[in-house]
């Protein structure tokens, strides 16, 4: 009833979405006492914590009259709507109406709805529905060995589905970046590698690529990269340029709603201690925008799930297989 996106809730791809984790904020960013708002495959929500740090996702949504509890506050670690004050403590339930402060307030059951949320990574997490399955393992975070550097956030007006798709697909290096991942004039023919499935998600052998500017150092470099998808909005791989110089990217895609979505990187390197931050966001926020402007211009706007609407070759042997799992997410829950 409330939903206001443009995102068909009986499509696959939207049903293989609902049960997932999501990146939606960075954690910083909502500070007790002031609620956020937020959209989630076209939800609008509201984040809100607690005076115990505790995060809540709720529809952005009074059940008085309709009003954004967005734009309310937080006072007396309850949520107050900027209405009429009516005010609801965490477990959703009304426990006060200003305008009759003596009667016990009516049942919000139903009215406030209330979804998942959680806190890794330093970021916040949402859940629409029961999550399928755990917040993403990002092996990096807890290795000391590795710089960990926030990039963007990168607003694309584009299917976060695309948007991770072409994060995996190491076949566009040469054009989209060209002289930067790929060299134009001499792209790399793609050796058959090969895709694994499990429970955890999908996985690649190595794919080996020359690239002029291979990293935040500007050196060319052969590449060798394993591609993982952790959920259908997180993806990441792993870059080695030697025996031990590894860089990587942790990458969730937030799908706001059907044409929209938000990305959000966290890169982790074990060599070039002496590279600035601001060149090695310099690097990200341009292959990015390279990225950006291709991802947009995708047409359907949502990623084909049924193989024979797009044509396939060898080395799109990742994204046939994530175009595969996605649909088989959603067909379960059909």
């Amino acid at each position: 009833m409330l939903y206001t996106g443009k995102w068909e809730r009986e499509s696959i791809d939207y049903k293989a979405l609902k049960n997932q984790w999501h990146v939606v904020l960075k954690s910083q960013d909502l500070i007790i006492g002031k609620p956020k708002a937020i959209r989630l495959l076209g939800e609008e929500l509201v984040l809100w914590r607690d005076g115990s740090g505790t995060i809540h996702a709720w529809k952005d949504y009074c059940g008085h009259r309709g009003a954004k509890l967005s734009n309310g506050c937080i006072k007396n670690d309850e949520i107050e709507c900027p209405y009429h004050g009516w005010r609801f403590n965490s477990a959703g339930e009304c426990t006060l109406v200003p305008a009759h402060p003596n009667q016990t307030p009516p049942s919000s059951k139903n009215l406030i709805f209330s979804h998942y949320a959680k806190e890794c990574y330093g970021f916040i997490w949402v859940a629409l529905d029961k999550p399928d399955r755990s917040i993403p393992l990002f092996s990096e975070w807890e290795n000391s060995n590795f710089r960990k550097i926030y990039a963007g956030p990168y607003f694309y007006k584009s299917n976060a589905l695309r948007a991770v798709e072409n994060f995996l697909d190491a076949s566009h290096f040469p054009f989209v970046h060209a002289n930067l991942n790929g060299d134009p004039n001499f792209p790399d023919i793609l050796d058959n590698y090969q895709v694994f499935k499990n429970e955890r998600g999908l996985k690649t052998s190595e794919i080996s690529v020359y690239q002029p500017y291979g990293d935040h150092r500007g050196i060319p470099v052969t590449a060798r990269y394993t591609y993982s998808v952790l959920n259908p909005t997180t993806a990441y791989f792993n870059k080695q340029t030697g025996e031990t110089e590894r860089f990587c990217t942790f990458l969730n895609a937030t799908p706001v709603d059907e044409d929209e979505c938000i990305i959000w990187l966290i890169v982790a390197i074990n060599f070039g201690e002496y590279l600035s931050e601001e060149k090695i966001l310099y690097r990200q926020d341009l292959v990015f925008e390279q990225d950006r402007l291709i991802v947009e211009s995708q047409r359907p706007i949502r990623l084909p799930l049924d193989i024979k609407q797009e044509m396939h070759v060898k080395s799109d042997k990742l994204s046939i297989e994530y175009r595969y799992w996605i649909k088989e997410l959603g067909t379960i829950k059909s």
